[in-house]
């Protein structure tokens, strides 16, 4: 029984057939002229090459020219071996500024400071600074104001006493406050009982630019044993 004819397979090209054949002058001509294109590229390329290493050597040159001679550093340390190091330094703290401030605060205020000719001659020795109605003080003896802050100064030497109220004072006034209690007891700690941080209160918080008025407290508020003080605005 015959058997259909088989069709033929088309084989793709190779490579090698895509490339046009020489075959007279004019193709190895052709040739000759593209590899010369080749190796001025080649050329040109390797000049370039060259050009950029002398560039970057001449400016090594110069470098060296400028700084001069070096000397490597002597190595403190053995090869491996941990380098300790030194401990943070620390924090920058203003002693000095401080301490003057100290000295001003020290200075703005006197033991020998005589109050009894500004203090007012009720029993309470209240003080108000020219200006202040006695309005003001009637309202501090009656709690009218709201105390904003208090300091206590028992068990507190002199000049601790005078460094506290004073700092406090300062910054009572900076935060805004209108009207402090200072407690300064009423000395029954105190050899003869009698109240030694009282009349030193009074002396300090008189010289105290920033206190307008103060009163004796009302018993709820501490009596005797202490001070309802208005302070300037900020």
């Amino acid at each position: 029984m015959p058997t259909p004819a088989q069709k033929p397979v088309n084989k793709p090209a190779s490579k090698s057939a895509s490339k046009p054949a020489i075959k007279d002058l004019r193709g190895l001509k052709a040739l000759k002229q593209d590899l010369q294109a080749q190796a001025q590229l080649a050329a040109q390329q390797e000049a370039e090459r060259l050009a950029a290493a002398r560039q970057r050597q001449a400016e090594k040159e110069l470098f060296k020219r400028a700084i001069g001679p070096v000397k490597a550093l002597p190595e403190r340390h053995a090869p491996g071996q941990r380098v300790g190091l030194r401990a943070e330094p620390p924090a920058p703290v203003p002693v000095q500024h401080q301490l003057d401030e100290m000295a001003v605060m020290r200075e703005a205020i006197s033991d020998e400071f005589d109050v009894s000719t500004l203090l007012d001659t009720d029993d309470a020795l209240s003080f108000r600074r020219p200006g202040m109605g006695p309005d003001v003080l009637r309202k501090l003896r009656r709690g009218g104001w709201s105390v904003q802050g208090q300091i206590d100064l028992h068990g507190l030497r002199r000049e601790e006493a005078r460094d506290s109220l004073s700092q406090f004072i300062r910054d009572a006034h900076k935060t805004g406050w209108r009207c402090v209690r200072v407690v300064h007891g009423k000395g029954l700690g105190s050899p003869g009982k009698a109240p030694v941080l009282k009349g030193r209160v009074h002396s300090w918080l008189i010289q105290k630019k920033e206190v307008l008025a103060f009163a004796q407290a009302r018993p709820a508020d501490g009596g005797a044993g202490a001070l309802m003080v208005l302070l300037a605005q900020s």
